[in-house]
């Protein structure tokens, strides 16, 4: 009942979207009576961030077709590479990038939102790198009979995705899959798999919630594994092509995401009407246009599966089953202290309200079997969550530092993993 009830409501709110819509524009025009008593643009202003806020969305496109260094704009190729069910894999390379370039599987949360939540991470990583992406698929359109989803499936996926892409390829986790990704890397590196990552660069991921506790890790402790399985899970309608198949829906996390700061979402929309309201003056439309842009990707969401979502709340938030060394991929403790190969960044946010501080560095205690060189910590100042892989700190602080830490291991790695095949 409760997705229906939400595809209900999406429906009445897509309807008064449009007439939304249409009221701004009709009333932001000057020989409307209305602007004469100077409440018409006022009026389509307000009309227009509603119309915005609740107008319907799908699934974002990249849209990187160039990127500018120094001056000059290099086209960007998009490509698909690969093919899965639960998930594409997505090549990004640009045109004049060296041969040798370093190769590097960007691994985008399955957390609700679409992989393009990554775009700016893919638009400056891109400069230096060949660069592949994870696509997540939204679970409501996978249809049931491609079965379950879970974490073993999500660490097989990347196992098979750097396999695809071959050895010496970088590994760079964002957030959630923090987790598989480390675990992909320990069963790698114990099978002394050839083509285990290079490095693995982890940012703002919740390897040990247990420091620095944020609000997020709070709300998953509070209540028994119980509750989250009879209140926050769905049924997709018949109206999509994953029919019966057991979601938690994108849109609750994203209620739960804006309640966290609904003071500054509701801000953020009242200085978008003022910028709106302002009409032409200098700067008001661009940063209305940014507000609009922001939200745009924000409010795009995409429904996980239930076994995923489950699993990670348990393993991840409740037991703590990585630091604790309990952690099992399909039935087998994973051992962190196996990692030998694989060279580990870790990144974290100073003011990070999502991930706290310690968290993403705990993988560096726990990997008890790679050299102290192959270890290296960086604590973005002032960055939040978001601003670990977008916006001006990640583009000219935090991406040049996994930059240098490709450049100092990959040779070393490409040589000791070509030495492994043969």
């Amino acid at each position: 009942m409760l997705y229906h009830a939400h595809e209900m409501q999406r429906a009445w709110l897509n309807i008064a979207s449009a007439w939304a819509s249409v009221g701004s524009e009709m009333l932001g025009k000057p020989w409307m009576p209305m602007g004469y008593l100077g409440l018409g643009p006022s009026a389509a202003s307000a009309l227009e961030v509603f119309a915005h806020a609740s107008a319907p969305r799908g699934k974002p496109a990249f849209g990187i077709e160039d990127v500018n260094i120094d001056g000059t704009d290099y086209p960007v190729l998009e490509t698909l590479v690969l093919k899965k069910p639960f998930g594409d894999l997505l090549k990004f390379r640009r045109e004049g990038l060296a041969a040798d370039a370093p190769k590097l599987l960007i691994v985008a949360p399955m957390s609700g939102h679409y992989a393009t939540l990554l775009r700016g991470t893919v638009e400056r990583m891109v400069e230096s790198c060949e660069v592949y992406i994870t696509d997540w698929a939204d679970a409501r359109t996978v249809p049931v009979k491609e079965g379950l989803f879970d974490l073993d499936d999500y660490i097989d996926y990347l196992v098979d995705f750097l396999d695809f892409i071959g050895p010496g390829t970088h590994m760079m986790a964002v957030c959630q899959p923090s987790v598989p990704a480390l675990a992909a890397t320990a069963l790698m590196n114990a099978d002394n798999h050839p083509a285990s990552p290079a490095t693995l660069t982890m940012m703002g991921g919740p390897i040990d919630t247990r420091k620095a506790p944020t609000t997020v890790n709070d709300l998953a402790m509070e209540r028994p594994l119980s509750w989250f399985q009879q209140t926050v899970i769905a049924t997709v309608p018949f109206s999509y092509p994953g029919a019966g198949r057991k979601v938690y829906p994108g849109f609750l996390q994203l209620a739960s995401f804006m309640s966290m700061n609904l003071g500054s979402h509701m801000m953020s929309h009242f200085e978008m009407f003022k910028h709106l309201n302002a009409g032409d003056k200098v700067g008001s439309q661009a940063s209305a246009q940014a507000t609009k842009d922001f939200y745009e990707e924000y409010r795009s969401v995409c429904d996980m599966t239930a076994e995923f979502y489950l699993q990670t709340v348990e393993e991840v938030f409740q037991k703590h089953s990585i630091p604790n060394g309990s952690f099992e991929h399909r039935g087998k403790v994973v051992d962190l202290g196996t990692i030998n190969q694989t060279a580990i960044l870790c990144i974290e946010g100073e003011r990070d309200d999502i991930s706290g501080i310690g968290q993403t560095k705990a993988a560096l205690d726990l990997a008890t079997g790679l050299p102290e060189r192959k270890k290296q910590y960086y604590l973005a100042e002032g960055a939040g969550h978001y601003g670990i892989f977008n916006g001006s700190r990640w583009r000219d602080k935090i991406a040049p530092v996994a930059e240098e830490f490709f450049a100092k291991h990959g040779a070393k790695a490409k040589e000791s993993g070509l030495k492994a095949v043969a």
